[in-house]
């Protein structure tokens, strides 16, 4: 179990640093106090973590272990080869809600944003194959460290370290365990 947190941690966080979220974490905490931020945006991902696993483990139910395993493969790869190919910065503009609390303002971007998310889809894969709770905790546990970390320290980690970079890094580890699932296919 702990195996399966660290693993689902790692890839989740390293997928994320630097993606729309964090930059929303950033921007609204720069305007407003950090808490709510940071709340809003943990509350959207427990959720769509939830969500996810729900589906991920709903799915490998229904579908043979080899086939699971080979699409999320498939999937890994995917993700692995367009994180390392993405030579963006991500400059996303971010317009704040009007007439709603800040609080809620974040968990509706972060919700409407990462709803579908290559972090979802890879939550989803990684329930399908690995224990279920494990991948939520590492998951979980990922995306509320990089929102926190877009709130705190944000504007530091990208001030000094290029986004292609922690793309690319994402993108090996994306690889990682593409090889990884294939491996165990065979």
């Amino acid at each position: 179990m702990i195996t399966t947190i660290f693993s689902a941690f790692s890839l989740i966080f390293l997928a994320e640093m630097g993606d729309k979220s964090q930059l929303v974490c950033m921007l609204l905490a720069s305007r407003h106090r950090g808490l709510p931020v940071f709340l809003g945006a943990s509350a959207a991902f427990l959720i769509l973590n939830a969500m996810a696993v729900i589906f991920g483990s709903a799915v490998a139910q229904a579908v043979p272990h080899t086939w699971l395993s080979i699409f999320a493969a498939g999937l890994f790869l995917f993700f692995g080869v367009k994180s390392l190919l993405n030579e963006e910065e991500d400059e996303e503009t971010i317009t704040e809600k009007n007439g709603q609390g800040i609080f809620f303002t974040t968990f509706t971007m972060i919700f409407m944003a990462e709803l579908g998310d290559k972090t979802q889809l890879a939550v989803a894969a990684l329930s399908t194959t690995q224990d279920a709770l494990g991948i939520y905790a590492g998951a979980s546990a990922a995306l509320v460290t990089t929102s926190l970390l877009g709130v705190v320290a944000g504007r530091w980690l990208t001030q000094h370290v290029k986004v292609v970079w922690i793309h690319r890094v994402s993108g090996v580890m994306f690889l990682a365990f593409a090889l990884w699932l294939i491996a165990d296919i065979f």
